[in-house]
């Protein structure tokens, strides 16, 4: 079916083994979602002896990166598909290693019995031939400074490197949830650490303008399309936010109106999240970072929410999280100096362990159900999808 000797992605998944009579659902979902990848490149995907493979796609170094962005994959290497004859191997290994340096091995793994060299026929005959074709080269199986590594599966694989995957759960398996998605650096990471566990995500940012600039909401939009590479589309909702927050202004205590924005915030929420098929909330707050994300004010914020709200941030410092941003790629955009509506009338002095009938008072005055509606109502849904950066 597949033509011989031939340049492949051998993919492994991690997690998916734990999945018992389950998991032929979470692997097929997994091929689904490494297609959607490498079809743009024109990759044949397939499933064989618990392994996956992707081979024929125009660009093989860009459809490893796109590969290496699904959640539920565990590694990744380019290897070299053989027919399962010894010469035949044995060549295309000689002419991996041709001009290769340094200290070596061969590590051979035969899940067919059938072939009739053993792993260990297989390691001292081929690190003979390659040793003989290569006099600068050495062996060292304890600690050497590559390896040949050699499968004999359905055909034989050839690699030397691993590429690591995101591991995971494959996007769509796990239900659907709503990202409070500001442009600060907290929320994306939020949201790409709950869609790691199989999660898909739509997402809604409170639009501040005209007190925020168009720039802020772009900066945004921008965030949405880096974590679609993983998280695919993302309908995001840019919802009207400045009048609530003039309400607020206007109707309540000073120090309870950032507490009291955060409540509108998930009730508004929690309202596109119904709309959505969505059955939870995420969010990036971490415990103590701000006023808000105290234990008491976090507790007056979940007092409205009607659904669970995941927070995965909750107890990490930030530099751990600034950390995890650089490394999904939304550091450098979630920097940028565009403020974002929680600038916005922010208190001198707020409230930082508001007791809840206290925050329910503050917000007596204001028709809760109108303002929530006209915030959910009013947003403008983008469809955002991941493009390569040119």
């Amino acid at each position: 079916m597949q033509s011989q000797d031939r340049e492949v992605l051998l993919v492994r998944f991690g997690e998916i083994h734990l999945k018992g009579l389950n998991r032929p659902f979470f692997m097929n979902k997994l091929v689904g979602r490494i297609k959607e990848a490498a079809r743009p490149l024109g990759g044949d995907v397939w499933l064989a002896d618990g392994h996956m493979y992707v081979a024929g796609a125009s660009d093989m170094d860009e459809c490893l990166r796109r590969v290496s962005r699904v959640f539920g994959i565990h590694s990744i290497s380019r290897a070299w598909e053989t027919a399962k004859d010894f010469e035949t191997m044995s060549d295309r290994a000689l002419a991996m290693c041709a001009g290769r340096g340094g200290s070596f091995k061969v590590k051979a793994r035969r899940s067919d019995k059938r072939f009739p060299v053993d792993s260990q026929e297989i390691n001292r005959e081929l690190g003979g031939r390659i040793l003989d074709a290569n006099p600068g080269l050495r062996v060292d199986v304890a600690h050497p400074e590559w390896t040949l590594s050699v499968e004999v599966r359905d055909k034989i694989y050839l690699y030397m490197d691993s590429v690591p995957g995101l591991g995971g759960l494959p996007r769509g398996v796990s239900g659907r949830a709503c990202l409070l998605l500001s442009g600060g650096i907290d929320s994306p990471v939020a949201g790409f650490q709950i869609a790691r566990r199989g999660v898909s995500l739509c997402a809604v940012y409170f639009d501040g303008f005209p007190y925020t600039s168009e720039r802020a909401r772009e900066k945004v939009i921008s965030l949405a399309r880096i974590l679609s590479e993983s998280c695919g589309t993302i309908r995001l909702y840019c919802a009207p936010f400045a009048p609530l927050q003039q309400a607020l202004r206007d109707s309540c205590p000073e120090p309870y109106t950032t507490i009291l924005m955060r409540r509108f915030m998930m009730r508004a929420a929690e309202a596109i999240a119904n709309n959505e098929g969505a059955s939870a909330l995420i969010t990036g707050e971490s415990l103590g970072q701000v006023a808000s994300q105290t234990m008491e004010a976090l507790a007056a914020t979940d007092a409205v929410a009607g659904m669970p709200v995941f927070r995965p941030l909750i107890g990490l410092d930030k530099i751990d999280i600034i950390r995890m941003a650089e490394a999904i790629g939304t550091y450098e955009t979630s920097s940028l100096p565009y403020d974002d509506c929680c600038s916005v009338f922010t208190p001198r002095h707020p409230v930082t362990r508001p007791k809840l009938a206290a925050v329910e008072a503050a917000e007596a005055k204001l028709d809760v159900a109108e303002l929530t509606r006209q915030v959910a109502e009013g947003a403008e849904v983008i469809a955002v999808h991941y493009s390569q950066p040119t």
